[in-house]
């Protein structure tokens, strides 16, 4: 691959740019009336947009009726609804702004997803400022849109994922992973050795004194990094972002990184402060076997802990996998334990109409920390056959999901009461 399809390619992925635009740009503008999304203004600045949409039909065992005879519930919705807009007004300088509109189809809001300013100076060097994603782990990387399955997101949420501004007035540590701050990312050794470090607001500490007041006092920014080695052939994903499968467009790869997350007073209470540490690792393997189909293999382990100065502070309520607001107000107490996932996926590669089946299954457990809640260890089995019409642009998964996590399909949730929950989803999923 020349530089120029290598520029663009990182263009692509980093603004989620649809194939047309991309042949557009390959061929110097030159068939700017086929792309349709991408606006040239001169030899060095353009702008693009597009969309990406996610919606789906669940029902699941025992979530309807009357106590006394439950019955399978229905529910059609519209998961994600995300704008793209993504434009450079120099050789060196780009941007990203994007929106989204997760669970819309419950009342959700329009909001920021990424606002980045990017100086991409060359492969080793590049520093991206904004609302953006926080380095973590692949499954969190690859975002909704680039996973290898409809519903990759089952482990407890880091403070990056999960906001907390409507919760209590003031902190807000982050939401759909991203959070405001700036990050320094690079390539080196032919792009097999790929890193990212971070520096982010994390927890905010409220201004104001009272039963309110919240951990982080001192304004304690939050620190985050990924390094990753591909063993095999490089991965085309640009910058530090990742992508569940290329579905063979990488050739084989194998990738094994670490990551972590880590603020000084990032949990607890105003009183009762402590530092919150998120560290594991992943690995990816993908192969194409002698038949052409495509193997595919995700892991990831994940351990969260909270060190406190003056001894944990009493639990609050359960909300979003935060307990939040206890007696001793302005509680934010993130999960304490362990977690992991793991999805196997074989893509056939015969063809069949206009796409291809990839049969796949998964399986996530997470392990509570004792003491931490009275939750116990939930668990969930998943199996699932996708059928890839035009790779992440174009799919429709049909999947069963059984456990106790979050009382069947979905993230852990301290709430949950430990029944065996069946579940059926049929989801779409759109890119342009």
């Amino acid at each position: 691959m020349n530089n120029s399809s290598k520029h663009l390619a990182k263009i692509r992925r980093v603004g989620w740019l649809p194939m047309m635009t991309l042949t557009a740009l390959v061929a110097g503008h030159s068939s700017l009336s086929e792309a349709g999304a991408t606006f040239k203004i001169d030899d060095t600045k353009w702008v693009s947009i597009g969309a990406g949409l996610k919606t789906s039909f669940s029902t699941a065992e025992d979530k309807a009726g009357n106590p006394d005879s439950p019955k399978w519930s229905t529910n059609f919705g519209l998961n994600n609804l995300r704008l793209y807009m993504n434009g450079q007004i120099h050789k060196y300088i780009k941007f990203t702004f994007n929106t989204e509109c997760s669970n819309c189809g419950d009342g959700g809001d329009i909001r920021i997803l990424d606002g980045i300013a990017q100086f991409e100076f060359n492969p080793y060097v590049n520093v991206w400022a904004g609302r953006q994603l926080v380095p973590e782990g692949r499954i969190e990387m690859n975002g909704p849109f680039y996973s290898a399955t409809y519903e990759p997101f089952k482990t407890p949420f880091e403070a990056s994922d999960a906001t907390i501004q409507n919760v209590l007035p003031g902190p807000d540590a982050g939401t759909f992973g991203r959070d405001e701050g700036v990050n320094f990312w690079g390539a080196a050794i032919d792009g097999h050795l790929k890193y990212v470090f971070g520096v982010f607001q994390g927890l905010k500490s409220t201004s104001y004194s009272g039963p309110g007041k919240t951990a982080n006092a001192d304004g304690n920014l939050m620190y985050a990094t990924r390094i990753a080695y591909n063993i095999l052939n490089t991965e085309s994903a640009p910058g530090y972002y990742t992508g569940g499968t290329a579905y063979g467009g990488d050739g084989d790869v194998l990738t094994v990184a670490g990551f972590a997350q880590y603020q000084e007073d990032g949990a607890g209470s105003y009183q009762k402060a402590g530092d919150v540490l998120m560290a594991g690792g992943d690995v990816k393997f993908e192969k194409i076997l002698p038949n052409k189909a495509v193997l595919t293999l995700n892991s990831e382990y994940k351990n969260f802990g909270i060190s406190y100065h003056n001894g944990a502070p009493g639990l609050g309520t359960s909300t979003n996998n935060f307990l939040v607001g206890g007696g001793g107000g302005g509680l934010i107490n993130p999960f304490q334990g362990d977690s992991i996932t793991s999805n196997l996926l074989y893509l056939i590669p015969q063809k069949v109409w206009i796409g291809q089946f990839q049969p796949y299954v998964m399986y996530t457990q997470v392990m509570t920390r004792q003491g931490f809640t009275s939750a116990q260890d939930q668990s969930e089995y998943e199996a699932g056959l996708n059928y890839i019409i035009d790779g992440h642009n174009a799919r429709v998964s049909l999947l069963w999901q059984g456990g106790d996590l979050s009382g069947g399909g979905g993230i852990w949730n301290p709430a949950a009461n430990g029944d065996f929950v069946n579940a059926i989803k049929l989801g779409v999923q759109l890119q342009i």
